[in-house]
């Protein structure tokens, strides 16, 4: 005995045995619990509950009965699982708040957005609401498979018929093995119209849809950020959309209070408040005096009382920043193709869809002709009993037995069995005339409607026309407006409120570090200084940028590769005057071997306004403002680049000013701006002014006939001579000598057009920095040499120059004068 049982076992390699299981397990966890269906947007469960009530017969007409007889009759015969799982999906399909278009109506308490739970089932009252219906319409005209129940006992739809995209309109989530789903619901009407769109242009891609399905619509409304992650979500099946409360400031009494109407999908209201309270008492929000939740039947609405003191949209701002005010949805898109899990883009869910509606109208017209022809057939055999009346009176007469005469009808008229029992159950009043026209006019009807049917059947244009009048038809029926607007703006929170507005220095060093500090850092010094450290460099690192701008201005970052990106000048980290800054990767999303060569601060994207650009090898170009108002967060291309050139610099004109160039051997040229057409962001540009070998464009500016050209070198020698001295030329020329460079001076490095009541900042390669007035610096004629600016030690030179707004400050005693710095 014990050797026959040892014959049976089998060995079987623990690891493989726990991966076949599990694998096992997890298939049956995507297919039959967590994922919903493409087609109808149902997981089982939902599918179950749908169809038991339908069979209860629990339609909108129908009085309500007892979850607890729902729920019953749902584990009893197809969901063998927990009753308390069952009626806590039910519950969710009866909730206005987690369903766009409830599946099911209930009556009595089935919990509230506060969180709260239902009543028990024994208390509460369910039944199929009006659209749920459209789920589960034509069903039993065999438009769909049945599948054998849990213990083969009983069947139930494998989908449903879905007279409407419900995993759209609806959304999903769920978590499964290894994958996870999120759908978001969206508008009835929407979705419908892009259908529409999509039967009539197949090749429609995603963004193009979207012209009609326009983002999420969630069930209790509030604001949608930006569209990028829509449109992320609908292109690849994956994204992720920021979702905010409705929130507006009213005026009470001389104070202001945040009033909360609608808010972001799935946040819990009272979890909210409790929040809030929490962030009162910690002190992280200040400002708020009292939190009362008024909500009631006619709506939500939730007061916060605010301090006469506080600026009510600083405290509205934290509240998004630090509560659920502000919430993200990551969007999965993943769903059941075929009993497969996929992610599917935006195009590809409404395919599918199409695709069952397809067999869905086909199967029901194939359920329609069979019966028609059905039907057809009884008449046909009708109208020949009453063409022999009194033959077939006779025969039945004359017969002993029903079957006698259905088998003498069958054999003396030709007839089928089912015409021949039609025949013998036919009642007397059959016979009268009206009857007989009856006939005749069903049998007509029928007739057309098997034309209709076969015409249908082979032409699919037949059918999507099917389809395209019932989604109307719907439409018409359960469509509404959108309730979640979508606004147009940053996704990200920032406090501009909290910001003073104030001018500040941004300083940008070589290899790439960025930081802000007030104008007031740098003290004006005479001229020939030997200034102050400004960043505390590393090796081979010096200050490349610096300029001045607002606190809450726009910086436009031009680089060398010919892109651009966007930060506000707050967003920049205040650091110490020493301090070496913040890598500006850190800051935008800047590519390897990008530098940041021109840096332009802007209120607004106006169209009036241009954005004038240089590069090192003499090409210009003149593009409108308002074709940069959206810059990516990856940036964008502001010009594109020809071979070895590179962008140096980029001014704000208004197209009709003139343009000096300048380079680093001492040429410059003078040119209207209006010989340079408006061009395209794309557009490479034409030339400004033809270079000899070696030379290279250092630095650009715009002219004014009232002020002078700022020549600075690299070993600290500079000067000023009138914008009048400097011909206008076309552009495109030579150019005309503006200093005369030598070996004392060193090369170009800076050419700027200022004004006698500007200061003047030097910045060297090794960080010091150095701040004079500029009218201390002599006015000279072009081809001169120029005067120290600033004392240069041997191993240093002069990087970068930039003009800032005269100081005021006086002269302190840690200055160091001109005097002292040649000793």
């Amino acid at each position: 005995m014990a050797e026959e049982i040892r014959s049976q076992i089998k060995e079987i390699d623990i690891g493989t045995e726990m991966r076949t299981s599990f694998m096992d397990y997890a298939m049956s966890i995507i297919v039959s619990r967590a994922l919903p269906d493409v087609r109808d947007g149902l997981k089982p469960v939902h599918r179950r509950i749908l169809f038991a009530m339908s069979e209860l017969g629990m339609s909108p007409d129908k009085p309500y009965k007892k979850s607890a007889r729902i729920v019953g009759e749902v584990i009893g015969k197809y969901h063998p699982h927990g009753d308390s799982a069952v009626y806590e999906t039910m519950v969710r399909m009866a909730q206005d708040f987690s369903l766009r278009y409830m599946l099911v109506d209930g009556h009595g308490n089935f919990g509230s957005i506060d969180g709260d739970f239902a009543a028990a089932m024994r208390y509460t009252e369910a039944r199929l609401s009006k659209i749920a219906m459209e789920l589960l319409r034509d069903i039993n005209k065999e438009t769909i498979d049945f599948i054998p129940n849990y213990d083969g006992e009983e069947h139930e739809p494998a989908v449903l018929p879905a007279r409407f995209p419900n995993l759209l309109v609806n959304g999903s989530s769920g978590i499964a093995v290894g994958m996870a789903t999120n759908i978001p619901p969206h508008n009835l009407r929407e979705v419908i119209d892009g259908l529409q769109h999509l039967m009539k242009n197949p090749e429609a891609e995603p963004l193009e849809l979207m012209q009609y399905i326009k983002g999420p619509d969630f069930p209790t409304a509030g604001f949608i950020l930006g569209r990028e992650g829509i449109r992320h979500a609908y292109t690849t099946g994956r994204g992720s959309v920021t979702m905010r409360a409705r929130a507006v400031i009213e005026e009470n009494n001389n104070k202001a209070r945040i009033i909360v109407n609608e808010l972001p999908y799935q946040v819990i209201k009272a979890r909210l408040i409790e929040k809030i309270a929490e962030l009162v008492r910690e002190k992280k929000i200040d400002g708020i005096t009292d939190l009362r939740d008024e909500s009631d039947r006619n709506g939500m609405r939730i007061v916060i009382e605010l301090r006469r003191d506080v600026n009510p949209s600083v405290v509205l701002n934290n509240l998004y920043k630090h509560t659920a005010m502000q919430s993200n949805f990551g969007i999965i898109m993943l769903a059941l193709v075929n009993g497969e899990p996929k992610v599917l883009n935006l195009k590809e869910m409404l395919y599918h869809y199409l695709e069952h509606q397809k067999v869905v109208i086909r199967r029901r017209t194939e359920f329609e002709l069979r019966k028609a022809e059905a039907r057809a057939h009884i008449l046909e055999g009708l109208r020949i009993a009453l063409d022999h009346l009194d033959e077939v009176i006779a025969l039945i007469r004359a017969s002993r037995t029903t079957e006698e005469a259905r088998n003498g009808l069958m054999t003396q008229f030709q007839l089928s069995h089912d015409q021949a029992q039609a025949i013998l159950d036919m009642r007397l009043q059959r016979l009268t005339g009206l009857e007989r026209e009856r006939i005749e006019e069903e049998y007509a009807e029928l007739l057309l409607k098997i034309a209709e049917y076969k015409a249908i059947l082979a032409d699919e244009q037949l059918v999507l026309n099917i389809i395209s009048e019932e989604l109307n038809e719907i439409k018409d029926r359960f469509g509404d407006d959108r309730r979640s607007e979508i606004t147009i703006g940053e996704e990200s929170i920032e406090d501009e409120d909290l910001i003073p507005q104030e001018d500040v220095i941004i300083t940008i060093s070589h290899t790439g570090y960025i930081k802000r500090l007030p104008v007031g850092t740098y003290r004006s010094q005479k001229r020939g200084g030997r200034g102050v450290l400004g960043m505390d460099t590393k090796d081979n690192d010096f200050v490349e940028h610096l300029f001045v701008t607002n606190s809450h201005q726009y910086l436009m970052f031009f680089t060398n590769k010919g892109k651009v990106y966007k930060l506000k000048a707050y967003e920049i980290p205040d650091l110490s005057r020493t301090a070496r800054g913040t890598p500006i990767i850190n800051l935008i999303q800047i590519e390897q071997g990008e530098t940041v060569n021109a840096v332009i601060p802007v209120e607004s994207f106006d169209s009036d306004k241009y954005l004038f650009f240089a590069t090192k090898n003499g090409i210009v170009k003149k593009t409108p403002l308002d074709d940069y108002s959206n810059i990516r967060k990856g940036g964008l291309i502001a010009l594109t680049l020809r071979e070895d050139d590179d962008l140096i610099g980029v001014k704000l004109t208004d197209g009709k000013q003139s343009i000096i160039m300048g380079t680093k051997e001492g040429i410059s040229i003078h040119f209207p701006e209006e010989d340079v057409r408006p061009m395209g962001r794309g557009a490479t540009g034409v030339k400004g002014i033809q270079l000899n070998d070696d030379d290279a464009v250092i630095d650009m500016d715009v002219a004014d006939e009232n002020n002078t050209v700022l020549i600075v070198t690299s070993k600290g020698f500079g000067k000023r001579t009138p914008v009048s001295e400097y011909r206008m030329q076309t552009r495109g020329g030579k150019g005309i000598k503006t200093l005369n460079v030598t070996t004392k001076n060193g090369m170009v490095v800076g050419l700027k057009v200022v004004k006698d009541d500007e200061d003047l900042m030097i910045i060297t390669a090794m960080g010091t920095i150095i701040r004079t007035s500029m009218d201390g610096i002599s006015v000279m004629g072009r081809n001169t040499q120029g005067v120290r600016l600033i004392h240069i030690r041997d191993e240093d030179e002069v990087s970068t120059v930039t003009r800032v707004e005269k100081s005021d400050d006086a002269l302190e005693n840690d200055e160091i004068s001109s005097e002292e710095s040649e000793e």
